[in-house]
């Protein structure tokens, strides 16, 4: 059954675009944007991320803490991080555990082809772990206003 607003966030430990290891748990007493998008410095993605990055003091204002979920490996995100100087941790989860574990893998459909990938749902989750809001219909261009508005 997929995640709801009041369930509590499934923890993880993954990796980082350093290799640092992120828990969610460690965020906890945060509130916690965890973005979950298809690819690194693909169009969508990347205005995605702009957004979040050019209203990243508005959401650190607001007790946010940012983190990203692909995919794609460390290195991947090392180069998307320094090409649009995101300021926020972009996870690698190459092993899927994460993008399962918030059922964001997901079969898609494209030119009548289908294929198992990364949904773009952001998660809102509370000082307590706690999922405040998904929000499924990602304007990637504003995606930081839709965050802010609550």
């Amino acid at each position: 059954m997929a995640l709801q607003p009041g369930d509590i966030a499934p923890d993880f430990t993954s990796k980082d675009q350093n290799g640092n290891e992120i828990k969610l748990s460690d965020f906890r007493g945060k509130k916690v944007v965890l973005y979950f998008y298809p690819k690194d410095d693909t169009p969508g993605c990347t205005a995605q991320a702009c957004s979040l990055r050019d209203n990243y003091e508005a959401l650190l204002n607001q007790g946010y803490v940012v983190l990203g979920v692909s995919v794609d490996d460390e290195k991947k995100h090392r180069k998307f991080i320094e090409k649009y100087d995101l300021p926020f941790p972009l996870l690698a989860d190459t092993d899927h555990s994460v993008v399962e574990a918030y059922d964001v893998w997901q079969e898609k459909s494209m030119y009548g082809r289908k294929y198992m990938g990364t949904m773009r749902y952001t998660f809102i989750i509370d000082e307590n772990g706690k999922i405040e809001e998904i929000i499924t219909k990602v304007d990637t261009k504003k995606h930081a206003a839709q965050i802010l508005k609550s």
